[in-house]
């Protein structure tokens, strides 16, 4: 018995030993990159054309940020990026938590219709061309609801906030119904407030998603005004390149200073989406939990 329990403890420590050399390994692959790129866009133009750093720049400079925040487009499209996300999130969890709230009452005539009708959209999309066909026809070209609109609905989304309300006692609901609490009381006080751990988790991944789109820009929008940062850094690398192939032979420090302030560029693209994650964090496992199982 005892040769048994030690033969489990070794091929317990084996695992953990060899689950935190991999853990570090994909650690070290994800962190280093992050940080060359974090420590490059605080270097010199000088300082990248000679390059040969890793970890720390020779020659510490804000010059690239000073470039990225004097461009008056670069505000323009971080206004853009943080309006579409927040109105975009917040339409869409709202918009998804009423149809899986209304998916989740077994005396709704034709649900099951409507869930096998929303399940064939997991599989089988428009495809692009009659997708922008139907955008043109709304009018919705050069628009900014264009971010909007399109990504209303999900109906991943609707299934886990569906089985969410699910797993609600019927006595909250009944008991609320003999107070004389309407639908949209009983949704909007009771409901949402207990799905707010689902509710985060879809906010996130929405939110993540919506940050950093930039092909709705480049498949809709031509009207630079309505470029989101995505776009923008777009821009910016197509620029890089024209202007490296036009260089050769030329002035290294003039494509590394472009080079610098693609990579601040980045670091500005990247930073909310990094902050913000910690927040919602909490939620995110307990909502996946919670919302995942069906019963």
């Amino acid at each position: 018995m005892n040769g048994k329990v030690a033969k489990e403890d070794l091929d317990s420590r084996i695992f953990d030993t060899l689950n935190i050399i991999l853990l570090v390994i994909c650690t070290v692959i994800i962190v280093v990159p992050l940080w060359n790129v974090i420590i490059s866009s605080f270097s010199s133009g000088k300082a990248l054309a000679e390059g040969g750093f890793i970890f720390w720049s020779p020659e510490f400079s804000l010059e690239n940020y000073r470039a990225v925040f004097n461009d008056s487009s670069i505000w323009q499209a971080f206004f853009i990026s943080v309006s579409k996300t927040t109105i975009g999130v917040v339409t869409h969890v709202f918009f998804c938590a009423m149809v899986g709230y209304g998916l989740s009452k077994k005396y709704i005539r034709g649900r099951k219709l409507y869930v096998a009708m929303g399940v064939i959209t997991m599989f089988f999309s428009g495809g692009m061309i009659p997708t922008y066909l139907l955008i043109k026809s709304l009018g919705l070209l050069n628009s900014f609801w264009v971010y909007i609109i399109p990504a209303l609905f999900s109906f991943y989304d609707v299934v886990i906030l569906m089985n969410f309300f699910r797993n609600v006692p019927d006595s909250l609901e009944e008991s609320a119904k003999i107070d004389g609490a309407g639908d949209w009381h009983i949704f909007l006080k009771i409901f949402i407030p207990l799905s707010m751990p689902a509710m985060a988790t879809i906010a996130l991944f929405n939110g993540v998603g919506q940050w950093n789109d930039f092909m709705t820009t480049k498949l809709y929008i031509t009207d630079q005004s309505l470029y989101p940062l995505q776009m923008m850094l777009y821009e910016i690398i197509v620029q890089s390149q024209t202007q490296s192939m036009q260089n050769i032979g030329g002035s290294a420090v003039i494509e590394t200073t472009t080079k610098g302030v693609q990579l601040a560029t980045i670091v500005i693209t990247t930073l909310p989406i990094v902050l913000i994650y910690p927040i919602l964090q909490r939620y995110f496992i307990s909502g996946m939990m919670l919302g995942a199982v069906k019963e």
